[in-house]
């Protein structure tokens, strides 16, 4: 019975590390040169630089710095955040939303940059409703999103250690009030464990199959089909949040609103987050 328990740990241990590395790999995976538009490299570009310039008012060439950071050294929520800002101060709210978006995908617990995504959304035309839920399932997603993919991680492989602890001391002690503690403490552990390693599975699935856009053209009229002379449905505008349902058909996209509404967009009409 005691070699199934060490089984059973040292397979918690080894998923709660590889989700770490996962972690990581989402990162690397979905680099900056895969989602931001084609950008001029500033050689010798330092985020100090580039805060420097933004305390300016130099706002461009914060922007440009920023973009160079995201390009060399893969993707940041903090680089996100700030380009995010610097694109906000130039009134260009897509590009601030879709800075804002990755950040907040990269680092979900961030309060900043929750309100500055928030402020952002309230400057798009389009006004859109989610459709309501249960109350777990909102409730799970705040879970979820508390932290980063990173953080769970710690989490999961701290929170394996401490069974592992408590459940020797209930193995090998005596006393029975050590022997309760340790297994009712180890149980709390790894339901904190798999707690932690579903939510950085849920964050790395988020992360790896980036299937939202948003509308980067003034006004896009939403088609039936992907053709130019299908039915008319619908007109959405800059800054709108969508979901990619489809993205074989070459130069469209079908897409669907929170709201529950579908068509096709030209796909440069939207940029993927």
């Amino acid at each position: 019975m005691r070699k199934i328990y060490i089984i059973l740990f040292l397979t918690a241990i080894f998923c709660a590390d590889s989700w770490a590395q996962n972690g990581k790999t989402g990162k690397n995976d979905n680099t900056v040169s895969s989602n931001l538009r084609k950008v001029s490299i500033i050689e010798g570009a330092t985020k100090e630089a580039a805060d420097s310039a933004y305390k300016k008012d130099d706002f461009e060439t914060a922007a440009q710095m920023y973009e160079s950071l995201l390009a060399i050294e893969g993707e940041s929520p903090v680089y996100y955040y700030n380009l995010g800002n610097c694109f906000y101060k130039l009134d260009n709210i897509p590009q601030a939303i879709i800075c804002y978006e990755r950040a907040f995908l990269l680092d979900p617990g961030d309060a900043d940059i929750r309100a500055n995504l928030a402020l952002a959304r309230g400057k798009t035309v389009d006004k859109v409703t989610p459709p309501s839920e249960m109350f777990f399932v909102t409730w799970a997603r705040s879970v979820v999103n508390c932290m980063s993919i990173d953080k769970w991680a710690v989490v999961a492989i701290a929170s394996f250690i401490l069974m592992l602890l408590l459940f020797l001391a209930y193995l090998f002690t005596s006393a029975i009030w050590m022997r309760k503690t340790g297994f009712y403490g180890a149980v709390v552990m790894c339901v904190v464990c798999v707690v932690a390693n579903l939510a950085a599975y849920s964050q790395h699935r988020t992360l790896t199959n980036r299937d939202y856009a948003i509308v980067i053209a003034p006004s896009i009229v939403v088609k039936s089909s992907p053709n130019e002379s299908s039915t008319e449905l619908f007109v959405i505008h800059e800054g709108s949040k969508v979901h990619v349902e489809d993205a074989s058909m070459k130069g469209w996209r079908e897409i669907k609103l929170e709201e529950g509404k579908i068509g096709w967009v030209p796909v440069d009409a939207i940029e993927v987050i």
